[in-house]
């Protein structure tokens, strides 16, 4: 970290290659479609890196970043859904498979969650962060991470039992 505080492009470059898989699956995973998710993680580690100023080298780096990544497809999601996009071809709607997500048919359901119902229970049981973790990464108070997640789960059960 120091290095890359320091302007390494070779400790840069180890950072990318730490962090990316796990950046651009988070991103996947908010947002549901693989072209977007990965301009998002490379928006979200350009951001990172303009802003390694301000990063406490006493902490781990992943869950600034995720939090960083996190927001931004919080705010993608949120875009999308305000823009109509019913009008679209369906074969350009439908998002491209990622090779590291889970079941598709959960995926399906976590992606009707409202954005932000859908970011912290893909930080807590997809990348399994802690709900303290989350309450940081996203800024937010831990109450609001759990009855978030509470809807969002009981959201999903009550889809698992009209099926």
């Amino acid at each position: 970290m120091r290095g890359a505080q320091g302007g390494s492009d070779a400790a840069l470059d180890e950072l990318f290659r730490l962090h990316w898989k796990r950046a651009h699956q988070a991103a996947y995973l908010v947002v549901h479609d693989a072209a977007a998710a990965e301009d998002i993680a490379q928006e979200a580690f350009l951001a990172a890196i303009r802003n390694l100023d301000r990063f406490d080298r006493r902490r781990p780096f992943a869950p600034w970043l995720h939090r960083i990544v996190v927001n931004r497809a919080i705010d993608h999601a949120r875009a999308r859904a305000l823009r109509a996009e019913t009008d679209l071809d369906p074969a350009l709607a439908a998002p491209a498979a990622s090779p590291e997500a889970p079941d598709e048919s959960l995926l399906a359901e976590i992606a009707r969650l409202p954005p932000d119902q859908r970011a912290v229970i893909v930080l807590r049981h997809l990348l399994e962060y802690t709900p303290g973790e989350i309450a940081t990464m996203l800024n937010v108070p831990r109450g609001t991470v759990n009855s978030r997640l509470r809807r969002g789960l009981d959201e999903l059960q009550a889809v698992d039992r009209e099926a």
